[in-house]
């Protein structure tokens, strides 16, 4: 009998698919959410293939800070128009304007932490009991302490401590009224399996991630863009770099790296050669060491 051997990239995407057809089956109304990022876009292209030929059968969801990159809001409006799926959008400027939060003020603020109300009040005005989103175990310690299905309360809270175990992947989505989860179907896949999994599935995404000529600013060892949204002191200057970005948050904490990578050939094999971590150009997670646990445990994604 011949034996059948799937590559590394296969058993992932397999993983992944069997995560998103038991959110399917075991979830009435759920979303995937989708920031215009690599791992969103990667999500997304896994629901295609999960359901074909039948379209992703659940909306879209972008919790919309306004001050994102104008490439990336393009990206977004041009996925969903092929896919021809629902959006729902979270604004965090009507959160501002309806008073439920307040802008920061200074040098370093941003509407990071903003989104946690946006998205609760996105999640519950609209009965979501499944939050589907793009995070990866490698990309930050709180977030390798993730399950597949993990569990938020009736405020939308995060208990690290008090995730249900999912034994031979058996996976138990019940919860009580007001309650609902986050599923992360690729929580296994590393920063160097996305761009191979994007280089081999020929993946669009946007054009931030590719080096390109953009004015930035020095600031907390990184590239920030500059931008209508930033603040400059005087000893700051803006500069013209060949810049790429690993990660796409706002356009105002979201730090670039002067690349030549202009090719998905070319990511992947600087991916490759890199020791810092993926997160480590975003600001809003140099705050403390555990920014992004206390943000999770309110309700962050």
């Amino acid at each position: 009998m011949s034996k059948y051997y799937l590559n590394y990239l296969d058993e992932l995407e397999s993983e992944a698919i069997f995560i998103l057809r038991e959110v399917w089956a075991q979830f009435e109304n759920p979303v995937i959410m989708f920031s215009g990022g690599k791992d969103s876009i990667l999500v997304t292209h896994l629901a295609k293939k999960a359901f074909y030929p039948a379209k992703i059968p659940f909306p879209l969801m972008h919790v919309d800070t306004g001050h994102n990159f104008p490439e990336t809001i393009e990206f977004r409006d041009s996925v969903i128009a092929d896919l021809g799926v629902k959006l729902i959008v979270g604004s965090v400027q009507d959160s501002i304007d309806d008073g439920r939060v307040a802008e920061e003020k200074g040098k370093n603020a941003t509407r990071n932490a903003l989104q946690i109300t946006t998205l609760l009040d996105a999640i519950e005005s609209n009965k979501i009991d499944c939050a589907i989103g793009g995070g990866r175990r490698d990309e930050e310690k709180a977030r390798a302490k993730e399950r597949f299905f993990s569990h938020r309360d009736d405020f939308g809270q995060w208990d690290p401590k008090n995730q249900r175990p999912e034994l031979w992947n058996i996976f138990n989505g019940r919860h009580f009224e007001g309650e609902h989860f986050r599923a992360f179907p690729i929580s296994n896949w590393t920063e160097m399996d996305v761009w191979n999994y994007i280089k081999r599935e020929n993946i669009a995404i946007p054009s931030l991630y590719f080096a390109h000529e953009r004015e930035v600013v020095w600031r907390q060892d990184t590239w920030i863009p500059n931008s209508e949204f930033l603040v400059l002191e005087d000893h700051e200057e803006v500069v013209t770099k060949r810049i790429r970005f690993r990660t796409l948050g706002d356009i105002t904490i979201t730090g670039g790296d002067e690349s030549e990578a202009d090719t998905l050939e070319k990511i992947a094999t600087e991916v490759a050669g890199m020791r810092n971590t993926e997160r480590g150009n975003r600001s809003d997670d140099k705050r403390s060491e555990s920014a992004m646990e206390d943000r999770k445990r309110q309700g962050y994604f």
